[in-house]
């Protein structure tokens, strides 16, 4: 399932890729780390994306992942060993080839959809969830703050107080939640995300596809302009939060196992 026809192949061994009746099927398989997401793992999901944008014979994109859960988020191991010094960060890659992603997206959720996992959803055009589904935004406890576009987004759906609530407070929520959010369009039977999710993508791949593409850009046109801006200054105040003497404290909490004290930060 690896492979795709042009030799396009994911590298990092954690993300399957391929493409059945038009629709290209990005997988992330790490099911023992509840698919939390690496470095690696992001430069295969941004690639996938480029490889939907460039190819005719994808007419749309369907994205999930394996053994219970959608994703929780950023690994946090992999992301302490590798800052996101480099010129172009894989994850803030992957973040802004959703904004500019031209093909049709669907999500299939099941289990954990934590950090990323959440935000993403902001920019599928359609987001199936099962009872499973369990979302949360956990910035705010890492001291950091939100991305992919939710400063923006995730009001304009959810309403300011609700959207207030879900990140300023952290907490899990449920599908019927996430429903009521905007962050999914229909909830369904456990275990029947996938395949509601898969059917829809199909549908969708059946449709004249320049057209939906073109119907694509012009729902986000609006907010095309304030969008990458919001993005950018997203970017910008998570660097300087990850530096910052309240988030040092909470990751020597999660490598000593310890609950973050900052009582004594200023």
């Amino acid at each position: 399932m690896n492979t795709i026809a042009t030799g396009w192949r994911p590298q990092s061994g954690h993300v399957e890729a391929a493409v059945e009746d038009g629709v290209l099927l990005l997988t992330i398989n790490r099911p023992d780390k509840k698919n939390a997401i690496t470095g690696a793992m992001y430069t295969d999901l941004a690639d996938g994306l480029d490889f939907a944008d460039a190819n005719d014979a994808v007419r749309a994109v369907l994205i999930s992942g394996r053994g219970g859960s959608f994703t929780a988020g950023n690994d946090l191991a992999d992301f302490l060993n590798n800052p996101s010094a480099a010129e172009n960060p894989p994850g803030p890659r992957f973040i802004h080839r959703l904004r500019t992603l031209e093909t049709p997206l669907v999500a299939a959720v099941s289990g954990h959809a934590v950090g990323i996992g959440s935000t993403l959803l902001l920019h599928c055009d359609f987001v199936f969830a099962d009872e499973t589904a369990r979302f949360q935004f956990p910035f705010i406890k890492l001291a950091l703050v939100q991305e992919a576009g939710a400063s923006l987004l995730l009001p304009q759906r959810a309403g300011r107080l609700l959207a207030a609530e879900l990140l300023m407070l952290g907490e899990p929520f449920d599908a019927e939640v996430a429903l009521t959010a905007g962050l999914v369009g229909e909830v369904v039977g456990e275990g029947d995300a996938y395949d509601s999710a898969l059917a829809r993508a199909r549908h969708l791949a059946e449709k004249p596809a320049a057209a939906l593409r073109a119907m694509k850009r012009l729902l986000r046109q609006p907010d095309a302009e304030a969008l990458q801006k919001i993005m950018d200054a997203e970017l910008a105040c998570f660097r300087e939060r990850l530096a910052s003497a309240e988030a040092r404290e909470v990751f020597t909490a999660f490598l000593e196992k310890r609950k973050p004290d900052f009582s004594k930060l200023v």
